[in-house]
């Protein structure tokens, strides 16, 4: 089973090297592996060029945003699974694609998710809290929650008929598109109890009043393009990051 494996930069020189050799030291045999940049300005083109034919594709242009730049590469992406790699993340471990082909070998499963682990952004050995995503149960999304998109493998062919993301989202298309797929089309998932990606975490903030209030309202407004939801689940789900870095053992689902 072949899987792609899409990163989107720009301006990523600081740590894409570590997110490229997280994707090629992997055990499974058959990955394509997708950079888009977004036409950078530092050293990520060189970098990326320093791998030579190790990265399958590779394009480097201007986009509309980070949306945009995610639906090329789905639109290049060959294989039958696809997922996302951001350029300062990498995989927890060599095996994440093995145990994501070994979860996907059923047939009546469309998509397949597992757990993040947030990591100090220098040093990466540091551990700064866990997200275990558990079992998808529909009540839980009216709760705030959502299976982590850094995770989330789902069939090609579900792309093409269920749709990509949308690009009138600024910051919200990822939420959008899991609700699409799990409340109005309905997919089958499957939870891999694993740890799958290493986030970094720390530099300069961008959560200032502005940014939260334009991702509250985008939140809201995926909700109703959805109808799905409510302003408990807006208020929940906002929350829900502040609990995780308190490792609160009462907080619902982690």
């Amino acid at each position: 089973m072949k899987v792609s494996v899409i990163t989107v930069c720009y301006n990523s020189e600081n740590f894409l090297t570590d997110t490229i050799h997280s994707v090629l030291s992997q055990t499974h045999p058959d990955i394509e592996y997708i950079i888009v940049d977004g036409q950078s300005e530092d050293k990520t083109v060189e970098i990326i060029k320093s791998f030579g034919s190790k990265v399958s594709k590779w394009i480097s242009e201007p986009d509309k945003g980070l949306y945009d730049a995610l639906n090329k590469g789905i639109g290049l992406a060959t294989g039958e699974v696809v997922g996302f790699l951001h350029s300062d993340d990498m995989f927890a471990d060599e095996n994440v694609i093995e145990k994501v082909v070994e979860s996907l070998a059923c047939v009546d499963v469309d998509a397949v998710y597992g757990d993040i682990r947030f990591v100090d952004q220098i040093n990466i050995q540091k551990v700064l809290t866990n997200r275990k995503s558990g079992n998808f149960h529909l009540w839980k999304l009216y709760l705030g929650w959502s299976p982590p998109h850094p995770t989330f493998y789902m069939r090609r062919a579900l792309y093409d008929r269920y749709g990509v993301f949308d690009p009138s989202f600024e910051i919200a298309a990822d939420y959008d598109s899991l609700l699409r797929y799990l409340v109005r089309y309905k997919i089958k998932t499957k939870y891999l109890p694993h740890v799958m990606v290493k986030m970094r975490v720390g530099g300069v903030s961008n959560r200032t009043m502005k940014t939260i209030s334009r991702k509250w309202r985008e939140d809201y407004r995926v909700m109703r393009k959805n109808d799905f939801g409510n302003l408990l689940t807006l208020f929940i789900k906002s929350m829900r990051p502040i609990a995780h870095f308190y490792k609160s053992p009462k907080y619902l689902f982690d």
